[in-house]
């Protein structure tokens, strides 16, 4: 390569690209907006499955550095119906493919996997352009520039680098996730501790639900989904953390206290989350020097497969452009192809998923199971 892969985004995905061409002797330099790896939280459990994300881990030769952080349990997962009721509790029983680490230690091991001064941090996108030629144009909001002749979008789902290529949007989705964490549950709040068991818990109903993990050291970390158009939640004012986790809770009323406790009881500040989808078989046509990865290439509600998405992109980039080193259009052209196949795929699950999870019929649908056969216990 005669310069380095210019990657715009540090999340996983484009740490992941640049460690994998780091491995192969690539150069790649990773500008990201953020001002440091620790300017915010990344986020919480991750489950990372063994037929695309543990696959670009072991590309990029930190398989064993992955399993180190694995928090051991943590593949269990129950559903539990409003009131509290059991519906089926699936144990860790060790066997599991999609263990579970938290997002900041994955991102940290691909940090340090890097060369020192590989990401360029305080570096946010204000613009790019074309320049003829496979050349491209980035511009940062302190106006200076960088030109590249392999530019890479990993700066997720509101991407500059995909006007680029696509004038696709996202669209917001009909829901929203509301974020909430418990900490130091199992002694503060016991039987909202129990309830979420030693994985994910699950509590269902249609059109709405509450998802839990827990994490390090009692730390319960819970999404509540609720479906209304973005106008309902703009009228909750979420600077108030009190009433806006008060206005949340209504929507779950009569819902069993240790379930409601996730959100009314919460340690941080209730944060809205909306969600956006890219249109399923979102593809481009070939623009030379330029390509997307993840989000920004196909962005969907979360299903579990987004982190694994993104890092097995980066990997298959990696490994394309290492075996065509001579000739970087037919390695985008072979990497795209490929990805737009699995994307389009894994964006056609996630969907039916998500009617599963949150349509009629939940949760019974989705376990496989007859209302009428059901066999369930009560959370003591």
């Amino acid at each position: 390569m005669p310069a380095p892969v210019t990657i715009i985004g540090a999340g996983l995905g484009g740490l992941m690209l640049a460690r994998v061409l780091h491995v192969h002797g690539i150069p790649a330099t990773v500008y990201e907006g953020e001002t440091s790896p620790t300017a915010r939280t990344q986020g919480g459990l991750l489950d990372i499955h063994d037929y695309n994300g543990q696959l670009a881990l072991q590309e990029a030769g930190l398989i064993e550095e992955f399993r180190g952080l694995v928090l051991e349990g943590r593949q269990a997962s129950r559903f539990l119906l409003p009131d509290g009721t059991v519906l089926a509790d699936q144990p860790d029983d060790g066997t599991g493919g999609r263990p579970e680490i938290l997002r900041g230690d994955l991102r940290q091991i691909l940090l340090d996997s890097l060369p020192a001064g590989s990401v360029k941090w305080g570096n946010r996108v204000s613009g790019v352009a074309a320049l003829g030629e496979g050349s491209h144009e980035v511009t940062f909001d302190d106006g200076s520039t960088v030109v590249t002749s392999l530019l890479v979008g990993a700066d997720g789902a509101w991407s500059r680098v995909r006007s680029l290529l696509s004038d696709a949007t996202p669209e917001y989705t009909g829901m929203s996730a509301v974020e909430t964490h418990l900490f130091d549950s199992e002694r503060r709040h016991p039987a909202t501790a129990n309830a979420v068991g030693q994985g994910a818990m699950y509590a269902l109903a249609p059109g709405k639900g509450l998802l839990a993990h827990r994490e390090r050291d009692g730390t319960l970390h819970n999404y509540v989904f609720v479906t209304e158009p973005q106008y309902w939640f703009a009228t909750i004012d979420f600077t108030d953390a009190a009433a806006a986790a008060a206005r949340i809770a209504q929507e779950f009323e009569g819902w069993a206290p240790e379930l409601t406790a996730l959100i009314t009881h919460s340690d941080t500040p209730p944060v809205l989350r909306p969600l956006y989808t890219l249109p399923i078989g979102h593809r481009w046509d070939r623009v030379p020097g330029v390509t997307l990865l993840g989000d920004a290439a196909h962005l969907t509600a979360p299903d579990g497969e987004g982190a694994n998405l993104a890092m097995y992109d980066g990997s298959e980039l990696a490994k394309a452009i290492a075996a065509h080193p001579d000739d970087v259009e037919a390695a985008i052209t072979a990497y795209e192809q490929a990805m737009f196949r699995r994307s389009t795929a894994a964006a056609a699950e996630g969907t039916e998923g998500h009617k599963l999870l949150f349509g009629e019929g939940t949760p019974y649908v989705m376990l496989g199971m007859d209302t009428d056969d059901k066999q369930t216990s009560r959370v003591p």
